[in-house]
């Protein structure tokens, strides 16, 4: 059993912050726990844009804090997102955030991303594995 708070990972190699600035990512659940998914608080700023294209993942978005406008970059649909409202990018679609406020969420990757991951300049993760235990 792990149990894990968000205090005791702050400042510590699961407390991750962009390179672009635009949000952090406190990862509670991490590929090395070996449970085949990812879960993280995530935290997107007011007022920034950050595009993203999970080529690699699966990732279920739970807001629980916040207002943003989510768009769908393929279709050009827009989708105002409040808290208990969830999205899901079952088809790897490539989105863009606009956070109206500071904009906290819960996300859940598949597969499970290591902690080392940012947003290459495509808005894309990396596919990052760890290796096998002895």
């Amino acid at each position: 059993m792990i149990v894990r708070s968000l205090q005791e990972i702050e400042g510590t190699d699961r407390d991750v912050r962009s390179a672009s600035g635009t949000w952090r990512s406190k990862r509670l659940i991490l590929a090395k726990e070996r449970v085949g998914f990812s879960l993280h608080e995530t935290v997107l700023y007011a007022g920034t844009e950050t595009s993203m294209w999970y080529a690699n993942h699966v990732e279920a978005v739970l807001c629980v804090e916040g207002e943003a406008e989510l768009t769908n970059d393929e279709t050009g649909e827009k989708h105002w997102i409040t808290p208990g409202t969830m999205y899901l990018l079952d088809g790897h679609e490539k989105h863009t955030l606009r956070p109206k406020t500071d904009f906290r969420c819960v996300c859940v990757f598949n597969p499970p991303v290591t902690g080392r991951e940012d947003h290459d300049e495509n808005g894309v993760y990396p596919l990052l594995t760890e290796p096998d235990e002895a």
